[in-house]
């Protein structure tokens, strides 16, 4: 059984405001995608990483594999038009080995996922076909608009983050179905579990955010070393 890491990199970073996608800002001397491959290249559970990102991209990208020694990373393919849409032409690139292979697709924005997270979720995908890392919501949850409509009870409310880990025979299924059906979710888990699947959530880390705004990559070179 292998693991493979599908990286989507084809976002383009506009709510940074920034003239390149965040994923490829350089930080500390680094450029941010740089962290998030080295914690899978550093990961006992992952065998390869393929990573989809616009053509424009692939000589960096490139780049980055030599310099730092990323020797897991086997493939760059190009991005679709949507992220689901990335995800599934990475997914099809896989020479896969057995049907009970894994498939481990985690947010290129998010650099600080600790490395015993992304092993817990694939020991537990490899028990349970799935494993979806998210963490508890901590805070008072209310809906509304201008004012305030009413209060959420926090006790079965997640934060998703990734990886999100699917068994290779599930997966394929739900995004075939979901292609199929011209069906978009905002990630993995929603077109598992509307496929059917059960969906096995693992403790998620509160360092391991999204880099999603000016702010948020303020906070992230903060906490690097």
């Amino acid at each position: 059984m292998k693991t493979y890491a599908i990286i989507p990199s084809g976002g383009t970073g506009s709510r940074t405001g920034m003239n390149i996608p965040k994923q490829y800002v350089v930080v500390k001397g680094k450029e941010l995608i740089a962290y998030t491959i080295e914690k899978f290249q550093k990961c006992e559970n992952i065998d390869e990483i393929i990573i989809a990102a616009q053509p424009e991209y692939f000589e960096l990208l490139n780049d980055i594999k030599v310099k730092y020694n990323f020797t897991k990373l086997t493939k760059i393919v190009e991005g679709g038009k949507e992220r689901q849409d990335s995800v599934f032409n990475a997914f099809s690139s896989i020479n896969f080995s057995s049907e009970q292979d894994l498939v481990a697709v985690h947010d290129a924005a998010r650099p600080l996922i600790p490395v015993d997270v992304i092993n817990k979720a694939v020991e537990t995908a490899k028990i349970e076909k799935s494993a979806v890392v998210a963490i508890k919501a901590r805070d008072t949850l209310f809906k509304g608009e201008q004012t305030v409509e009413g209060f959420i009870d926090r006790k079965s409310v997640y934060y998703v983050q990734t990886p999100q880990i699917f068994n290779k025979e599930i997966f394929q299924n739900a995004a075939e179905k979901a292609k199929k059906e011209n069906f978009y979710g905002t990630d993995e888990s929603m077109l598992v579990k509307s496929a059917g699947y059960e969906v096995n959530i693992v403790e998620g880390n509160s360092l391991n955010f999204k880099v999603t705004t000016k702010e948020d990559l303020f906070i992230f070179e903060k906490l690097l070393p």
